[in-house]
């Protein structure tokens, strides 16, 4: 049962390095109009993480034109789609038979954060929907509370991770993918905080 269960595990591990691999993959493709994509570039230097902003962000060039709002907005989106995919991910892993109790508890509690970051980032992007000249500045502090209290979130259930309460393969693979949601909600912030000082 406990080779079965290593089977699974394996498997799953593996769907999970494939799934990154061709997510990165797919970023890194070259996008048509290389001035929206230079405008990406160039606003993907003001944050943290510029090569994984620009991966993210790129094969949106076309939508998101030379648009700060849009680029905002596609960050948004395309973080909350990772945060939801990973806490999908993670609430699997913690089903499988053989985990140990600490593990399947550290994997339920950071599900539990990243669905309070998913509800950040979402009430974040319809908010951003709602701008118009008159409630720019209030509802821009509303998205930025909400973008920091998701990265909040996603530093908790990183925390869960820490010392030795899980595996070596699992924790490594599930550290990645918060990493990764953590940083791209960095990156979401910080082209948030750049649109609203542009429009200042």
């Amino acid at each position: 049962m406990e080779s079965f269960s290593s089977n699974i595990l394996a498997a799953l591990l593996f769907l999970l390095a494939f799934t990154t691999s061709m997510d990165s993959a797919s970023a890194a493709r070259p996008t048509a109009g290389g001035t929206n994509t230079e405008f990406i570039r160039t606003s993907c230097s003001a944050t943290t993480y510029p090569k994984l902003c620009y991966t993210s962000l790129s094969t949106h060039a076309a939508a998101v034109r030379q648009d700060s709002k849009l680029l905002a907005h596609t960050a948004l989106s395309v973080t909350l789609d990772s945060a939801r995919s990973t806490s999908t991910m993670i609430g699997k892993l913690s089903h499988i038979r053989g985990m140990r109790p600490r593990e399947v508890g550290a994997m339920q509690d950071c599900v539990e954060e990243l669905s309070d970051s998913v509800y950040q980032l979402s009430r974040s992007m319809k908010e951003m929907n709602e701008i118009k000249g008159s409630n720019f500045g209030m509802i821009m502090s509303d998205v930025q509370t909400w973008v920091s209290a998701a990265m909040t979130d996603e530093d908790t259930c990183m925390d869960g991770f820490a010392g030795k309460v899980m595996n070596g393969k699992v924790k490594t693979a599930v550290r990645e993918k918060i990493v990764n949601v953590a940083h791209l909600t960095s990156n979401a912030l910080a082209l948030i905080n750049r649109y609203a000082a542009l429009h200042n």
